[in-house]
């Protein structure tokens, strides 16, 4: 593996509220939402850092931030609880003239950009913390440090009708960046920000602080999202190159796509090989006996997390640990996260249950939308 030419300070930004979650997102950090039963959406880009060789690693937290911090168990999964470098939380912070609460990912990078000019990295890679895919940054950090860029964005290839969520990006073929358009109604292209950035660091502060300036500094700095302002800048600039992502990228901030990469978990040969010991996706959690699927458990195509015992008929499913699915039961293509009992009788299709809950009503999602169970809990 080709190594980095530089040294790199990697932030996870994980202060989101995820409101088009909700309400799986009421009470807790999107980033740490449980994904394919056993892990939590963070699990994916600090497991990447870790394989990927990067040493420190800081997580910026805003919204109920007490889901992430239980979770992280101070980077011990990762490997990243050491004495020098590693984990480290950045909350929202009082005091100095750049604190204030987090509008956006740009003004959480500047609020936090004396702490990063302090550590003085090369290169600042700059993650989302919920979206499911693998990468090995070091080819990103490896192709940023040869182009000289100040700015490498990673980007994916998805169909045209969705494109319109995300930064829309126009790359020519030495794969500059030649256009760029956040969530445009109509997109030029169908090649999108995959989230995932590399910053040369002076060029980011600096233009954080010039963006600071031009609008006022500290609790109305005006800073909001990269692509507000910061990304057109520097494509403007002509600075900027891609990096197109090849393998399985998945955005999971709307409730249909959270329940869809759990479906597409369970297809025959997924695209998410988390069998993949080279690549593992490591986690923080309890832990829990065996799963136990009783003589009258009919299940297949599923995925059975430890803890669960399993009684009724169970299909195109993934359950999470501790899951009880009691005789003559049916749940038929849904996520139960941790702890969730569906009762005697009970049909669950097409659905995402929260955890803790006991379905004691039969419930169904549509083509169109998905169902969403979220109280009373147990």
């Amino acid at each position: 593996m080709e190594e980095r030419r530089g040294s790199v300070l990697a932030l996870i930004l994980a202060g989101g509220q995820g409101g088009r979650l909700g309400p799986l997102t009421d009470e807790r950090a999107k980033p740490s939402l449980p994904f394919a039963g056993v892990y939590r959406l963070i699990d994916f880009p600090l497991s990447n850092c870790m394989h990927s060789g990067l040493t420190d690693v800081w997580v910026l937290v805003q919204y109920a931030p007490h889901s992430l911090d239980d979770h992280m168990a101070g980077g011990r999964p990762w490997d990243y609880d050491r004495s020098y470098g590693g984990l480290r939380l950045l909350h929202p912070h009082q005091g100095t003239d750049d604190g204030g609460w987090y509008r956006g990912n740009a003004d959480a990078i500047y609020r936090n950009s004396r702490e990063i000019a302090r550590f003085d990295p090369d290169a600042v890679l700059v993650l989302s913390a919920d979206h499911v895919y693998k990468l090995d940054y070091r080819e990103v950090l490896a192709a940023h440090f040869d182009r000289d860029a100040d700015l490498t964005v990673v980007t994916k290839q998805l169909p045209r009708e969705e494109a319109g969520r995300y930064g829309v990006v126009e790359v020519d073929e030495a794969c500059l960046v030649t256009g760029f358009e956040y969530k445009p109604d109509e997109p030029k292209t169908d090649v999108v920000t995959a989230e995932i950035f590399v910053y040369r660091t002076a060029r980011l502060l600096e233009l954080l602080e010039e963006l600071a300036q031009d609008v006022g500094e500290g609790e109305d700095s005006g800073l909001e999202d990269f692509g507000d302002q910061l990304l057109p800048r520097l494509v403007r600039e002509g600075r900027v190159f891609g990096y197109a992502l090849e393998g399985y990228w998945r955005d999971v901030g709307t409730l249909e796509s959270y329940w869809q990469a759990h479906m597409e978990l369970l297809e025959p040969e997924p695209s998410l090989d988390l069998a993949e010991r080279s690549w593992a996706i490591h986690t923080f959690g309890p832990q829990h006996p065996p799963a136990r699927l009783a003589a009258t458990a009919d299940v297949g195509e599923s995925l059975v997390s430890p803890g669960c015992v399993v009684a009724g008929r169970v299909r195109g499913s993934v359950l999470a640990p501790g899951v009880v699915v009691e005789e003559g039961a049916e749940v038929l293509e849904s996520v139960l996260l941790a702890d969730v009992r569906v009762r005697a009788g009970v049909r669950v299709a097409r659905a995402i249950v929260d955890e803790g809950v006991t379905v004691s009503e039969s419930v169904s999602g549509s083509e169109e939308e998905v169902a969403v169970v979220a109280g009373p809990k147990r």
